[in-house]
């Protein structure tokens, strides 16, 4: 059976656990492509947050996200942390993340883990070519889970990490 998907949003509890239903059930989204992410799908606040230019990938999914983030030659993210996990798959360009106090170098064909609530930040080491990443994370199952999907901008270059 195919059926669109609910209006509301059904919030369940341990009382519910009874209405599992035996078998899933397919549930088409009205979307299932995003055509040219990165021609339309850049974030201006969310880029500015970080740095550098990040396009959202706008698809229905309630667990995982995927980004596209853009490196300038020379250029650095901004240092932050979240609460949710994540891996970079490395598309283009090479350069080194800063994970915690670990400098982990990286270039095209590669994958890095960021753990949740580390502080980090990207660089892109080449003088002459960007860097793009495909970003993967959990965050959309977190703020389904009851917004406990949080994330934190170091303010300024420079600042020793908060705990």
């Amino acid at each position: 059976m195919t059926t669109k998907p609910d209006t509301k949003d059904k919030v369940y509890q341990s009382a519910d656990f009874d209405k599992t239903p035996p078998r899933p059930r397919v549930v088409m989204p009205d979307k299932l492509i995003h055509r040219q992410v990165e021609g339309d799908g850049q974030r201006d606040e969310y880029s500015k947050e970080r740095k550098h230019p990040v396009f959202f990938v706008d698809l229905p999914s309630k667990c995982i996200s995927m980004t596209i983030g853009h490196l300038d030659p020379g250029q650095s993210s901004n240092r932050h942390r979240h609460t949710y996990e994540t891996i970079l798959y490395v598309l283009e360009g090479e350069g080194y993340s800063v994970v915690h106090d670990q400098k982990i170098e990286w270039k095209t064909g590669d994958a890095v883990y960021i753990p949740v609530w580390t502080w980090h930040n990207h660089v892109n080491t080449s003088t002459t070519g960007i860097a793009r990443y495909l970003a993967c994370e959990n965050a959309p199952i977190l703020q389904n889970l009851g917004g406990v999907a949080l994330r934190e901008e170091l303010p300024e270059k420079g600042m020793k990490d908060p705990p």
